[in-house]
């Protein structure tokens, strides 16, 4: 086989004959193909293999001193290919050639011609093709390898030779140890030339003396320039030239075989060793070394026409040898050689003889360095295709070893596969466990024999590994028997970062979708906004035509009417006029009621008054004798069709006095007016106009307040997150607040407010994303003492895919005692991560829902917490019967949606969408649910029993897999024993129950049972929770109850856009907005307009609500000089009939300072929320109460006492500072204990005190509480923490 030879040393070559020269080289270990880096074998072998160089003429060999490098081992032996599973062991050409080496010898020999027969024998020619006639010498300048790195017990080393006259050590038998073949020299001084090169080598080139005279050349061993080869080899000269140790063989060489051999050899060996990578390739045919003046040197190269042609020619022994030379480790080095300056010299002084011409060779040198690479890369496949298919192995990669970044090529035995008789063969794989960047890419037919087949794959940075299957591009696969392909990458990414790398790229392409969805959503607004704004022209255009087609026939009429000629009351001269002319209007004073005015004015307009008052003149007395005349100079309106006018006794606001005409007006037709076709087009357009610019100008203000609502929603969100955040500040929070993904975050504690009070270690247990992280739970941490007070802390590293973190505190690493808050865990929100918390399935199943089913707070809740839930992300369902009475007016999309049996009855089912939420309702066809009203029905147990069986059974039916089924209060109990009876082993079995107590007054025992069976049980305020927690239903199942404060729904109860208020405000405009409310209010209960504290009262009237506390609260603000509103009725007619006489009483008394409205008015509560200094809130029991959160809503100061929720939510602005500041918030109100006049006089004495003694104060707190937030923010993120808990729940 040719093969390029390669070009790993320096060259300076001068030819010494016309024409061609052939340059036989037999092959040796020091020569390093490719550009290796890691080539040696043991000196035995090398001796063993009797490997040898020789040329047929003499040259120059100078090596240059170099820092040694150094140089990586080869594969070890019975190494496999790199990277492969299964992974299986392969032998290696070394050991082969030991197999062999005793027949090798036998058939080596020192003739050329015999090695030309032999059939493994190697045989490397060179040729040098040159046109120059005048070159005189040829000098070379080679580097070899050295590697000594020790192989099993001996040091494997390569000799340095020059390649112009090699000696060589073989070994022929026993008794020739020693045998070195010298190249016949071609003239008698070549000889001693060579041997003058061999020296120079090994001194360095350093001759001179030491003060002992000798030199440095003798001190390292060596000899000075001249020395003999028989003064060198220390044997007589005779017996170099003895016939049977000194003779020349038929090839060309010298072979000796004498004493001094293996000096000779040992002379030889390089001092230093090179990568052949770090020459540079445009230096390979300059030498660094040459002298000027030296006679080899004579001439230049004029290479213009030269080319140079390299071929490795390898046969016979020595070829294992070769090929392990030529492992891929090495072949990469070639890469490292700039084909751009492959024959130049960055060492070649100035004047030098060599440098003479120019030498074109780039492309020539490029070119032989890809076929080289080529042939090396050939060989080396053959060799690791021969050694995997003799054990049976079907698969190999070239390069062994996989690097990030490179192209690999892998190999596949057909015919060993499952796919060996299939004609097309396909790669299908991905990289990092399928997780990275697919490719399929189609096997071709390689050179290799035994039906191989390869492709090439690219190799990201990012792998460290990559997995495969081979398929015929339809159904037939090789999976390694279901285990896939797969090949380590060396030097790739680590997993953990490979992970990390990929969350930033899910990261960055949810960054990408945001920015496209986000564009998309501007484009599909910017689309509704163009065809808004088209519609709204069309419209405003269809009215713009009505409203003139309208004035049309009224000023026809009109003109119609009007007088054209003069007249005894008025007439105008010159009869004959035009718009913008100047005309004299007369009037016979006498003639109508102004005759004894003093003073006479003319008010007047055009074209039916169009516009308003255009003309205001004062009359003058006329000459005329004939009456009482007078006259006033006025210009005719532009446009106008028709004058009308009145005259009067003064001007405009003054006038007392009118003559109109007996109420017609006056009214004359212009003469030569506009055409009415062309005024009616204009007027038209005129209108259009006007209707465009008023639209656009509500636009504009709806706009305005929309941003502002928005802004003030997403700030109320802000503070209320960051009030959640702290709300436990006394036991643990976080520094940061907030805590990113990708950062750090450090968890303070604080036992001694905990059950490890007192412990002598606090262990800190923590994961992420509700503990379902992909790198599961943190190993437990020991936390160090804080800088301060008893708080303990551990800072820990939160992931990028974080978006909640979870953890509790123990007393051991172990375990032992935990803080678990109660079994609920401590978790708080991450922001910023590339992971989303995914949503959950709530479906409420309940029997009222405002506003379309609403009786009591139960709706209220039904709707606002599921709208806050779904704000939040997750899905949520609502079942509701299907009442006759629903206001149906807030259903939008309503549609039948399917039926289904369950009972013996048919059940219809109807979809709609009520706030935004998703709601079934349910329609049995026995008419449970065609009463006419949603509670009051003598069988209300059996219907809402019913029902809730009819809820599970429509889930079940309907394919619904919720998380969560959260009922309500005794009306949907049933639906607790009912799901885990029926329902939680057929279908339903993921779902969780959770309960919530609105009113314990109200069906105790169906709340009792429903307790026993729901996961997680809640009511409506955590005080209110205490306090019912003796009852009997509810005391054993404390460890699963919870109470979690109700919210206000913020839309409807929002003072920026409550179309019941006169004017718009906001905490920024309060004083503004309530003063304005507070007039309004007056105004409509015909209450004294004055500067008065006001107490509003908005309530049912009874019992529970402390009605007894309310009247004496009337009379005691009455005493104080305040108003009093109270809005409400009372379901118990002696209490509404008590409540009767009371304002007959009161309104006869207190006319103008009080009034007790005894019904329900839904706008007129509004305006008292906004218009009242305080709500007063006395009741005797309330489980939350939304009264007072309203009132805070609008800038009202509550006045409570102080239970259940009223509790929850009221913090005294004198005793109540640290506990408000222990939930994140400010005082707000006024409270009381007791429930006796005594406790409402001590709240409402100081709060009327506040309003009189000090308003700015006041002022501020209303600012305060309004800036509060009492919406479903806070409850739905409790609400969320108690449905991930009962998930947990087995």
């Amino acid at each position: 086989m040719d093969v390029p030879l390669p070009l790993q040393r320096p060259l300076s070559c001068t030819s010494v004959s016309n024409g061609r020269t052939h340059l036989k080289i037999k092959p040796f270990l020091g020569f390093v193909p490719h550009g290796t880096t890691s080539l040696s074998l043991q000196s035995s072998s090398w001796r063993n293999d009797g490997m040898v160089a020789g040329v047929s003429f003499p040259f120059c060999a100078s090596f240059s001193r170099r820092r040694r490098r150094k140089i990586s081992s080869p594969r070890s032996q019975g190494s496999s290919p790199k990277g492969f599973v299964p992974r299986k062991p392969s032998g290696m050409s070394t050991q082969r050639k030991d197999q062999k080496s005793n027949g090798d010898k036998e058939s080596q020999s020192t003739s050329s011609s015999k090695e030309s027969e032999i059939s493994n024998q190697k045989t490397i020619e060179a040729e040098v093709e040159t046109s120059d006639d005048d070159t005189k010498g040829v000098g070379m300048d080679l580097k070899f390898l050295e590697d000594d790195d020790e192989i099993n017990g001996s040091t494997k080393s390569i000799s340095q030779l020059p390649v112009t006259q090699f000696v060589e050590s073989e070994e022929t038998g026993d008794d020739d140890k020693d045998t070195v073949k010298l190249i016949k020299p071609t003239r008698t001084e070549e000889s001693d030339f060579l041997i003058d090169s061999v020296i120079r080598e090994q001194s360095g080139g350093d001759y001179s003396e030491n003060s002992q005279g000798e030199t440095n050349a003798s001190r390292k061993g060596s000899h000075a320039v001249g020395t003999k080869l028989s003064e060198i080899l220390q044997v007589d000269p005779d017996e170099l030239n003895e016939p049977q140790k000194l003779k020349e063989n038929i090839a060309g060489y010298v072979e000796y075989k004498g004493p001094g051999a293996s000096e000779l050899l040992e002379m030889t060996k390089p001092n230093d060793v090179e990568r052949i990578g770090d020459l540079d390739s445009s230096s390979f045919l300059k030498s660094d070394s040459v002298e000027e003046g030296d006679p080899l040197t004579a001439g230049t190269l004029e290479t213009e026409d030269t080319s140079l042609n390299l071929r490795l020619e390898m046969e016979g022994p020595g070829a294992s040898e070769l090929l392990e030379m030529t492992k891929p480790n090495d072949v990469e080095h070639i890469g490292d050689l700039d084909s751009s300056s492959f024959l130049k010299s960055d060492s070649v002084e100035e004047g030098d003889p060599l440098t003479a011409g120019t030498l074109e060779t780039e492309d020539t040198s490029l070119n032989l360095r890809l076929e080289m690479e080529a042939n090396l890369r050939r060989q080396a496949t053959e060799r690791l295709a021969e050694e995997n298919l003799l054990q049976g192995i079907r698969l190999f990669c070239f390069p062994e070893v996989v690097k990030p970044d490179e192209d690999v090529e892998i190999f596949l035995n057909r015919s060993l596969s499952a796919l060996n008789n299939e004609p097309d063969v396909l790669i299908m794989g991905a990289f990092n466990d399928w997780r990275w960047r697919s490719f399929t890419t189609r096997l071709t037919e390689t050179h290799l024999n035994r039906d191989w087949w390869s492709c090439k794959i690219h190799v990201p940075k990012e792998a460290y590994k990559i997995d495969f299957v081979f398929f015929n591009g339809q159904d037939v696969y090789d999976n390694n028997d279901g285990n896939d392909f797969s090949i380590t990458v060396e030097g790739g990414m680590q997993i953990i970062d490979f992970e990390n790398f990929l969350l930033e790229e899910k990261w960055r392409e949810q960054e990408k979708l945001a920015k496209e969805q986000a564009e998309r959503e501007r484009l599909a607004e910017e689309q509704r906004r163009i065809e808004a704004e088209k519609a709204a022209i069309e419209a405003d255009r269809a009215q713009a035509k009505e409203e003139a087609a309208k004035k049309r026939e009224v000023l026809q009429a009109l003109m119609a009417k009007a007088s054209k000629t003069r007249d005894s009351t008025w007439y105008i001269e010159p009869s004959e006029f035009k718009c913008e002319d100047k005309v004299r209007i007369c009037y016979n004073k006498s003639s109508g009621p102004l005759s004894h005015a003093k003073d006479l004015w003319i008010h007047g307009g055009h074209n039916n008054w169009k516009g308003g008052l255009s003309i205001v003149e004062k009359l003058v007395k006329s000459e005329r004798i004939d009456g009482d005349w007078w006259y006033a100079e006025v210009v005719i309106p532009d446009r106008a069709l028709v004058l009308d006018w009145v005259f009067a006794d003064g001007p405009p606001k003054d006038a007392i006095a009118y003559d109109n005409n007996h109420r017609q007006d006056f009214h004359a037709v212009v003469p030569k007016h506009t055409p009415e076709e062309l005024y009616w087009v204009e007027e038209e357009h005129q209108i259009f106009k006007t209707l465009q610019e008023e639209r656009r100008l509500r636009e504009v203000a709806m706009r305005a307040k929309a941003e502002k609502t928005a802004l003030l929603k997403a700030e109320t969100k802000e503070r209320t997150m960051k009030s959640f955040l702290l709300s436990q500040k006394h036991i643990v929070y976080t520094e940061p607040l907030d805590i990113q993904a990708g950062s750090s975050v450090t968890v303070y504690y604080n036992p001694a407010n905990t059950v490890l009070n007192g412990k002598p270690e606090i262990w800190f247990r923590c994961s992420f994303n509700r503990w379902t992280h992909r790198l599961g739970p943190w190993p437990p941490q020991k936390m160090l003492p804080a800088e301060y007070g008893t708080h303990v802390k551990a800072t820990v590293k939160v992931p990028l895919d974080a978006y909640m973190m979870d953890f509790v505190f123990s007393e051991r690493e172990d375990g032992g005692i935990f803080d678990n808050k109660s079994g609920m865990d401590y978790h708080i929100p991450v922001f910023g991560g590339v992971a989303k918390e995914p949503p959950m399935h709530i479906v409420h199943i309940a029997v009222e829902m405002a506003p379309i089913a609403k009786v009591g707070g139960l709706g209220d809740v039904v709707t606002s917490l599921s709208r806050a839930v779904q704000d939040l992300n997750h899905n949520v369902d609502i079942v509701l019967p299907k009442y006759d009475c629903l206001k149906m007016n807030h259903v939008k999309d309503f549609r039948f949606h399917k039926s289904f049996f369950w009972g013996g009855t048919e059940i219809k089912v109807w979809f709609g969408k009520v706030e935004g939420l998703s709601v079934y309702f349910l329609e049995p066809q026995n008419g449970f649910f065609g009463k006419g009203r949603v509670y009051g029905c003598n069988n209300d147990g059996e219907r809402f029993g019913f029902f809730c069986h009819a809820a599970l059974e429509f889930l079940l039916q309907g394919g619904f897999h919720p998380d969560i089924i959260h009922c309500h209060d005794w009306s949907s109990a049933p639906v607790a024993w009912l799901f885990k009876e029926h329902y939680t082993h057929y279908g339903l079995s993921k779902s969780r129950i959770v309960f919530t107590i609105h009113n314990l007054e109200f069906g105790a025992n169906l709340i009792g049972k429903a307790m026993t069976f729901a996961d997680k049980a809640t009511t409506v305020s955590p005080t209110y929770s205490q306090e019912v927690s003796g009852n009997p239903v509810i005391a054993p199942h404390l460890y699963k109850f919870h109470g979690i404060v109700n919210g206000i729904d913020p839309d409807i109860w929002d003072p920026l856009n409550d179309k019941f208020l006169p004017i718009s405000y906001t905490s920024e405009n309060v004083v503004e907005g309530k003063a304005a409310a507070k007039e309004a209010l007056q105004q409509k209960l015909g209450l004294k307009q004055a500067d008065l504290p006001l107490v509003g009262i908005i309530t049912r009237l009874t019992h529970q609500k402390g009605i007894h506390l309310i009247k004496h609260a009337i009379w005691r603000t009455l005493e104080r000089n305040g108003q009093v509103v109270l809005l409400g009725s009372a379901p118990d007619p002696r209490i509404q009939n008590d409540f009767v006489n009371l304002a007959n009483e009161l309104h006869s008394k207190y006319n103008d300072r009080a009034r007790l409205c005894l019904t329900y008015d839904e706008p007129l509560s509004h305006l008292i929320y906004s218009g009242a200094d305080f709500i007063l809130v006395p009741s005797i029991f309330e489980p939350c109460g939304l009264t007072q959160l309203t009132a805070m809503r609008y800038g009202s100061i509550p006045v409570v006492r102080k239970t259940g929720g009223l509790y929850d939510t009221v913090f005294d602005v004198d005793h109540d500072k640290e506990r408000a500041q222990q939930c994140g918030l400010e005082p707000n109100g006024f409270s009381f204990d007791g429930a006796d006049a005594a406790g409402v006089d001590y709240a409402l004495n100081r709060a009327l005190s506040a309003w009189y003694d000090g308003r700015d104060w006041f002022n501020s707190l209303c600012k305060q509480v309004m800036e509060q937030d009492w919406s479903w923010n806070r409850p739905a993120l409790d609400y969320l923490e108690l449905y991930h808990a009962a998930r947990k729940l087995e």
